[in-house]
């Protein structure tokens, strides 16, 4: 990749069109949306088709191992213990404290309600049957990931919980994955990536089970693979759309630019398909900016990964912070960091983002692996419509109605002319024989 040096440009939004504000903010993923759905309906349809064999094929192809078995063994999983640091092992645990904590708080609770005399309606919930986990791996192992999947799911009461993640070169599982995997007590754990895990846990085959719903973050391959997937005939329902990391920094004249830059960077370096973007009310933070990340780059091993996701960054100066929110709105990012002052006083004005860090002393790594929230969150502009994963994700609910003879008089006879106004006789029969001899 280019080592040279990068800037991401400076747009100043007022004397920008229409066609070019819309460009300015076009994530890069979409740019060959076209070319990824084709190769990953192929993927899928090889999957379907030869299951197994496909996927040890495609392991072979993309991760260049060749494997017999494809599940993690109870041996791998030990071994994983002894491999991991107890500074790392006790990181998770804290991690996995803070995590469940905040989901278990935001659990909603079932409910019941008389909405007439003898009319008993409840919600009530259940644990969606089998769930899939995808922890991607690709440029960095993210047992943290694991962690944010799993604690919720095991919160809902999910009883079967697959978990896929791809496989080192050398044909292992990252052991820090493993032991955070077990730490949320999945066990079942495939050596399978990309769009091919999705595929499998979607369709099945003969090592790994069909499930009723998928979760987790990738590249654009893998939400696209997930796209498709829950298109099929009985295939499986989605998490959200979460797929190549972004963030979205607003920031007044006193922001530090140093905390800007690392903020940036911290998901530039996610991977190449990422993108930052920073908007300013002040030229001159954005200018310094610019300069703290050229300097940050110096030192991140990562650096070539980063440089190239700045190539789809964007600084955009704005007349004021109003126009800022606007923007981000808009936008609707993935994350959303407000290094602004009284910063908890802007947050009415957040209407669309998938999390929100208040203030200098908020970075987002924290989001990312132990505040408390899940870093799991809808991306490509989803957060307009989609929060991000919590525990009801992996729960049905369903509502109950209980009624007796005096429930059936109370409100049949409004059932009987609702019934009537649309023209359903059967409908309105069902109820009228009912009320005959109530």
């Amino acid at each position: 990749m280019d080592s040279g040096r990068v800037r991401p440009p400076a747009l100043r939004w007022r004397e920008l069109g229409a066609a070019e504000r819309q460009q300015a903010l076009r994530r890069p993923a979409q740019v060959d949306g076209a070319e990824i759905a084709e190769v990953v309906a192929a993927l899928i349809e090889d999957v379907r088709m030869r299951g197994d064999v496909a996927l040890r094929a495609l392991t072979a192809r993309f991760d260049g191992v060749v494997l017999d078995d494809l599940a993690v063994t109870e041996a791998e999983f030990s071994a994983a213990e002894t491999a991991v640091s107890p500074a790392l092992a006790a990181a998770i645990g804290d991690a996995a404290g803070r995590i469940e904590q905040f989901h278990a708080a935001g659990m909603i609770p079932p409910y019941a309600v008389e909405t007439a005399p003898g009319v008993r309606c409840e919600r009530v919930l259940r644990p969606i049957r089998r769930v899939g986990l995808y922890v991607p791996a690709g440029s960095a192992p993210l047992p943290s990931t694991a962690l944010m999947l799993g604690i919720p799911a095991r919160l809902a009461g999910c009883r079967d919980v697959v978990l896929c993640t791809p496989p080192r070169a050398d044909g292992s599982v990252d052991p820090a994955v493993l032991v955070a995997a077990a730490h949320c007590g999945v066990r079942k754990v495939f050596k399978i990536g990309g769009a091919q895990a999705i595929a499998a846990m979607a369709l099945g085959t003969d090592s790994v089970p069909a499930c009723d719903k998928l979760f987790g973050p990738g590249n654009a391959f893998v939400t696209e693979a997930k796209r498709q997937v829950s298109r099929l005939e009985g295939g499986a329902g989605i998490d959200l759309p979460a797929g190549p990391s972004e963030v979205l920094v607003i920031a007044d004249a006193g922001a530090n630019p140093g905390f800007v830059a690392a903020d940036l960077l911290s998901q530039a370096e996610h991977g190449p398909d990422s993108q930052v973007i920073l908007i300013s009310d002040d030229a001159d933070l954005i200018n310094r900016v610019a300069a703290r990340i050229e300097l940050q780059l110096a030192d991140l091993p990562r650096a070539d990964i980063a440089r190239h996701a700045l190539r789809a960054a964007r600084m955009i100066q704005v007349e004021n912070l109003d126009e800022a929110f606007e923007i981000s709105n808009d936008y609707a990012p993935e994350h959303l960091i407000l290094a602004v002052r009284d910063a908890r006083a802007w947050l009415p004005r957040v209407q669309a983002a998938g999390s929100v860090f208040l203030g200098d002393w908020a970075p987002e790594a924290l989001g990312d692996y132990c505040s408390g929230t899940n870093h799991v969150l809808p991306t490509s502009g989803a957060a307009r419509f989609v929060g991000g994963l919590n525990v009801a994700s992996f729960q049905l609910a369903i509502t109950v109605q209980e009624v007796d003879q005096q429930g059936l008089r109370a409100i049949g006879p409004c059932a009987i002319e609702l019934a009537s106004a649309e023209g359903l006789d059967a409908h309105r029969l069902a109820v009228a024989r009912r009320l005959d001899v109530a």
